[in-house]
């Protein structure tokens, strides 16, 4: 039932001018995955753009995401409560919150098909929880604990509990359900995610057994790699970050991750890394599609060393996106920034919300 929202996307390399005939420039999708052509029903288009999408999930090819978005805008037929559910699941990961939390909304109330409502109740709470939105994600878990209990739903609160001032109780009530219960390898790995995050937020080093959990069933999870891959980083493990990192240098969230790894660690290929994400990140602003700003922010900071142009994006990115990477971010960036009126609108957010979090010691300050 679940459908994990968080797609970290790739962008394209730099332009190359010199090849020879025989070579292979680019290596193109399934022809079913990328055809112009509409299928003849809502249930074939919808299996076609739920394909596209966990094509973009697992491969962080964004191009995914266009074809699926381009499908859905020349639909002319109805649009039923799963094609509703799977536009909302898309807008959410091209940051389209407030289209998305429609079209769930919509679903929530008129659908009567437990499994889409279930769906779009999860969808929602995990775009409140995202955009800070504790206690209308908490009403949405809530209800998702009402009309299919279980670990996903458990995960589901747990999350608000633990971003709003009780990570150590919510962390522990589900590591004991998790424990106590048999059930789907989906929900168990929601679970896992969850804790990691949880434990994360504590400094609990368990975090990384529970990410590590889930990438050894999947391994394609580029949203937990990033999760981890950031811890290592974060604990001066650069070379455990290159080894999770090596050979995703196409998604922009694991790479700039490598290229800080890199320059940390004194590696010889660092400045080609960054020169290419330089490159790309010139090319995605020019063309008006740079979706992350949060890579952007912590490229800027922690490769270029510009904090101003850092705090420009990640305060940009925190008005829409209030993941515990993107407070601290801010929080990073003003401080090197030496702006300190950011920062405070943070701490005060922090202090309505009672969260606390290891991964940002700059709150205190």
């Amino acid at each position: 039932m679940a459908a994990l929202p968080n797609v970290a996307t790739a962008a394209p390399g730099p332009i190359e001018k010199d090849f020879a005939d025989t070579d292979i420039l680019v290596e193109l999708p399934e022809p079913a995955l990328t055809t112009s052509e509409l299928p003849d029903s809502p249930e074939q288009l919808a299996d076609t753009v739920q394909n596209q999408i966990s094509r973009a999930r697992s491969t962080g090819d964004p191009r995914f995401l266009g074809y699926a978005d381009g499908m859905l805008q020349r639909w002319p037929g109805e649009m039923t409560d799963r094609l509703l559910t799977l536009r909302a699941t898309l807008d959410q990961s091209l940051h389209r919150f407030d289209s998305a939390r429609k079209d769930l909304e919509t679903v929530i109330a008129r659908s009567i098909s437990a499994l889409q409502k279930n769906q779009a109740l999860l969808l929602l709470a995990n775009l409140e929880t995202v955009q800070g939105h504790y206690e209308d994600a908490r009403k949405r878990c809530s209800q998702l604990q009402q009309s299919y209990p279980g670990l996903i739903a458990d995960s589901c609160a747990a999350q608000v509990d633990a971003r709003t001032g009780r990570p150590a109780a919510a962390y522990q009530a589900l590591q004991k359900k998790s424990e106590s219960t048999s059930t789907n390898t989906t929900s168990q790995l929601w679970a896992e995610g969850t804790l990691g995050d949880i434990a994360a937020q504590m400094g609990n080093p368990a975090a990384a057994d529970h990410w590590q959990t889930i990438l050894r069933i999947s391994p394609d999870d580029l949203y937990t790699r990033a999760q981890l891959a950031d811890w290592y980083l974060s604990r001066n493990q650069a070379d455990r970050t290159l080894a999770l990192t090596e050979g995703y240098e196409q998604v922009d969230s694991l790479a700039v991750l490598r290229a800080i790894a890199m320059a940390r660690s004194g590696h010889p290929e660092a400045e080609a890394l960054a020169e290419r994400l330089r490159e790309r990140f010139a090319e995605a602003r020019w063309r008006g599609n740079l979706l992350h700003q949060r890579d952007m922010a912590r490229f800027q900071l922690d490769i270029e060393g510009d904090a101003d142009t850092a705090l420009t994006f990640a305060a940009d990115n925190w008005r829409s996106q209030r993941e515990p990477l993107d407070t601290r971010l801010l929080l990073r960036a003003a401080r090197a920034a030496g702006d300190e009126q950011p920062a405070q609108k943070v701490r005060t957010w922090l202090d309505k919300h009672g969260q606390s979090d290891a991964r940002y010691p700059e709150a205190g300050s």
